[in-house]
């Protein structure tokens, strides 16, 4: 692509609408030019008010963009999108259309076969970290899908993210976003125990919560251990070995005195008891070193 990207944006809703008003405030400095278009009226004015022009369907909007962004909520709604676009006369080759919604892991190689067929490239980008971080241009974007296609939306990636990964071929950026969320979710539902226990316990459960944020900020949270390349097992003496020994020493400790406490208090706490009998192996400790 040479000379202004024209970026057409479906979905502006919680998250969508951050990050196409990122693109429209950014537009000049990063050489694009943003159409959107939802079926709400109020956030399309919006956009249209920070410089977006609106268009009057899906299929109009494809047909005047290089790269189409699609957030919208569900597998249904980004199918139905894409029966729009490829419906659309004056769409074919030199449209790229950037799937931001997360959907099934099947969904995104079978939207690029049928893309394909009208010469239109897709990927999928799905995105994290929220409406503050689509926002202001901090969100991590994780992309499946060929180089070529990579290429032609990373001018817009760049715009709507501060970190921008191509996670391989078609699917990957699905997959890589489910893998994150899942650690997301359960540690949503591992901080639901804490409170529980801290709240039996007669605390602070507001305090309990501002100390966590705190010391994730320092310590960067769950994941402050992805640092591995491989999950296979810890070679003794590695240095990851040591490390993650020190690790395993402190947090079996504590996780015995946390599932004590609970006992004690008559609080159910499941996945404290699963994380003290899995967390070595998963760490990479062998059976018999567990």
């Amino acid at each position: 692509m040479s000379g202004i990207v024209r970026v057409g944006f479906v979905g502006l809703g919680d998250i969508g609408k951050p990050m196409a008003t990122r693109l429209a405030a950014q537009q000049a400095e990063a050489g694009l030019a943003l159409g959107v278009f939802d079926l709400a009226t109020a956030p399309v004015e919006e956009l249209v008010a920070a410089g977006a022009k609106a268009a009057g369907g899906v299929g109009a909007l494809a047909a005047g963009s290089d790269v189409l962004c699609v957030m919208v909520n569900n597998d249904r709604q980004v199918r139905s999108v894409l029966d729009e676009v490829l419906a659309a006369d004056g769409v074919g080759e030199g449209l790229t259309v950037a799937v931001h919604s997360t959907v099934a892991p099947e969904t995104p190689a079978e939207l690029e076969e049928l893309a394909a067929r009208r010469g239109v490239r897709l990927v999928d980008a799905p995105v994290s970290g929220g409406a503050m971080g689509a926002g202001t241009g901090e969100l991590a974007v994780m992309v499946g899908g060929s180089e070529e296609a990579f290429a032609a939306v990373r001018p817009v990636l760049d715009v709507l993210a501060k970190k921008v990964v191509h996670a391989g071929p078609i699917g990957a950026g699905t997959r890589f976003k489910l893998a994150r969320n899942l650690m997301h979710y359960v540690a949503f539902t591992a901080a639901t125990e804490a409170q529980r226990l801290a709240e039996a316990a007669g605390l602070d459960i507001v305090a309990l919560g501002e100390v966590v944020r705190h010391t994730d900020a320092l310590t960067g949270g769950p994941g402050a251990i992805m640092y591995r390349d491989t999950t296979a097992e810890l070679e003794p003496g590695s240095f990851w070995y040591t490390t993650f020994g020190h690790l395993r020493q402190l947090a079996e400790k504590d996780l015995d005195f946390a599932v004590a406490l609970a006992d004690e208090l008559g609080v159910d706490v499941p996945l404290a008891r699963i994380a003290r009998e899995r967390l070595a192996p998963g760490l990479g400790f062998s059976e018999e070193q567990a």
